[in-house]
């Protein structure tokens, strides 16, 4: 076995998130659930594979919080009421008894959704219309309509329903841990990013006004689960209707944001890019990943974006990484960890599971994996 395979099929144990192995699958929306947010046996057909293939780490799809704004996505699961979260225990156990944990990610779709179940109208930060088009594969048609302003009593009410999600999701469904959705432009992103982000509260204004939407949904989601499960939060600067987005404040930023969010006692942050081991601004030679650990040094890393090979996953463990995920990877080889343990090659990824709609597909699931 060569050294970067060793690396990557090596164990962690930090931060109360005990893994059999440093490579994990990405969240990634699949949008196979029931038109009310219940999850089905697809979607758990889908991920047992994994668990099965040797990862250690699972995170789910993003599941929205409440039944008001936070839904992005038609056929979406939810984690809104106890009758959604009880779908999710006996899969949980199943996932734990073939040695992997699943993390829930929690997920406020804010301006970004283009399928809500429970609403018509959607809400952000300011009443500015997104970039771009909603995305047609996953039932999306046309631009984005334009949001309404959020008052303060929805962003209070949005708070809670984060950290009653995340009971939910713990105490009910059984999950692993909590990731919080704090990337890729939904809504506590759409909070972050100054472009989008317009008002004159105490919700907007500089970094350190914008990140504190993502600090409050830490410390209540922390304080709902107390010590049960380890509570994180994914963070990114492209956005899917936006990929080259950056931070304009640079490396600054960057120190703001993970320095404060390490503040808040979160177990991990989860770095999402494009290609996460390139430099994360032009005028720096370190990647989003190396900054992460650099001004959240306690905190485990979790890293993602197009670490597809063993050497890539390698580096950005060496860059300062603890965990990585990967997504097409895993798609097109349900077994990965296996594989590498193998030394055999990995299939290529067919993005025809992908079209038209990104549902699990049948014949996805048929796919070689482990027994």
């Amino acid at each position: 076995m060569t050294d970067a395979n060793a690396l990557i099929l090596s164990p962690y144990n930090g931060n109360g998130i005990a893994v059999r192995n440093r490579i994990a699958v990405a969240p990634m929306t699949r949008i196979s659930a029931t038109e009310d947010g219940h999850p089905t046996d697809t979607m758990f057909n889908y991920y047992t594979r994994f668990a099965r293939g040797g990862f250690g780490l699972v995170t789910t799809e993003g599941i929205y919080t409440d039944k008001d704004f936070s839904q992005g996505y038609q056929f979406q699961p939810g984690l809104a009421d106890d009758e959604q979260a009880r779908g999710w225990a006996e899969f949980n156990r199943s996932m734990q008894a073939h040695g992997a944990i699943v993390f829930a990610q929690l997920m406020h779709a804010g301006a970004l959704s283009q399928g809500n179940f429970h609403r018509s109208h959607t809400v952000g930060p300011s009443s500015n219309r997104p970039k771009g088009k909603q995305m047609e594969f996953y039932h999306g048609e046309g631009l984005y309509p334009e949001p309404r302003q959020m008052t303060d009593t929805e962003i209070d009410e949005a708070v809670r329903n984060f950290a009653d999600a995340a009971h939910r999701a713990v105490n009910i469904a059984g999950f692993g841990g909590v990731e919080i959705h704090g990337a890729n432009g939904y809504l506590l992103d759409q909070f972050l990013t100054a472009e989008i982000n317009r008002r004159t509260d105490r919700w907007g204004g500089d970094t350190n006004a914008r990140v504190q939407l993502l600090v409050e949904v830490v410390k209540a989601v922390k304080l709902k689960v107390g010590h049960a499960a380890p509570v994180g939060i994914r963070i990114s600067q492209g956005k899917v209707n936006d990929f080259t987005a950056k931070w304009k404040g640079g490396e600054a930023d960057a120190e703001i944001i993970f320095g404060t969010l390490a503040a808040t006692g979160v177990n991990f942050i989860h770095v999402t890019e494009y290609e996460a081991w390139q430099p994360a601004f032009e005028d720096s030679r370190d990647s989003l990943v190396a900054l992460a650990r650099r001004y959240a040094p306690s905190v485990t890393i979790i890293a993602n974006g197009g670490l597809h090979t063993a050497e890539r996953m390698a580096g950005v463990l060496t860059d300062g990484a603890d965990i990585v995920t990967v997504g097409r990877a895993a798609l097109a080889n349900p077994d990965l960890p296996k594989l590498i343990e193998s030394k055999r090659e990995p299939k290529a990824f067919d993005g025809s599971v992908l079209q038209p709609i990104a549902s699990i597909k049948t014949e996805e699931l048929s796919m070689q994996s482990a027994a």
